[in-house]
């Protein structure tokens, strides 16, 4: 693991955007795995910036999302769907048609996971992978006990990841109980793996990522045995962690 040590939320957003922005100059119709969530909203936001002043383009890119929740439909203010076309999408001239992310409202649930794990075969994978963490270990929403071999499935969420969510929503009671997510073996199977950790309130987990035992109970420790992972973490994520910037 590679780890950049960055003074804040704002280097981190611009250091993870510079990194991107250069892999899509070179890679024009790279494959991007993306993220929702508050931690990659400023790296979005500086991509953003950068395609209306640099003319980075997107229009032969391809990007596939980790997860939705169950139950929210893609018109849904608080679904996943919504939020890359408002945050990202709709900014970018990237079609539409190569943005991919899993039905949380498909009839068969057990049919989507499958075909969302089959497209991804059949694209041969993820270049370059952005992924935040949870407090409890998560990624996607693959909560502690996944499975390391674990495909594109169903999961119940988390508690402790329901409330971390009801930021998006009005009340803790709407958030949804289940969401689709990319496997970690499917996760792993991506090329590279850009690592985004902000906040003091991720410390105890970074510290868990980088020194605690590799095992299904911390689902990001596997990140471990990837080949190809950058991490770019702000001073606050790092304070359990003596690393040099």
């Amino acid at each position: 693991m590679d780890i950049l040590k960055v003074k804040n939320y704002e280097e981190m957003s611009k250091t993870a955007a510079e990194y991107i922005i250069k892999e899509v100059r070179q890679y024009p119709s790279i494959k991007l795995g993306l993220a929702t969530g508050s931690t990659p909203v400023g790296t979005y936001k500086h991509l953003i910036e950068d395609h209306k002043s640099n003319g980075t383009s997107y229009k032969d890119v391809t990007t596939f999302n980790l997860d939705e929740y169950i139950g929210l439909s893609g018109n849904h203010p608080s679904s996943y769907r919504y939020f890359m076309n408002s945050i990202l999408f709709d900014h970018l001239d990237i079609s539409k048609k190569n943005t991919y992310i899993p039905s949380g409202v498909a009839n068969d649930m057990e049919k989507e996971c499958f075909d969302y794990e089959r497209l991804l075969d059949r694209r041969a994978g993820i270049d370059l992978q952005i992924l935040g963490i949870g407090s409890n270990g998560h990624i996607g929403f693959n909560e502690p006990g996944t499975s390391f071999s674990s495909k594109t499935h169903l999961v119940d969420l988390a508690q402790s990841t329901r409330e971390a969510n009801a930021r998006f929503f009005s009340n803790l009671d709407e958030v949804p109980d289940q969401a689709i997510t990319m496997g970690i073996s499917t996760i792993m199977k991506s090329k590279e793996i850009l690592l985004l950790v902000s906040g003091e309130a991720k410390s105890e987990a970074t510290k868990q990522l980088l020194a605690g035992n590799i095992a299904e109970q911390f689902p990001a420790s596997i990140l471990r045995k990837h080949t190809n992972v950058k991490i770019i973490a702000d001073k606050a994520a790092l304070a359990e962690i003596r690393v040099h910037s």
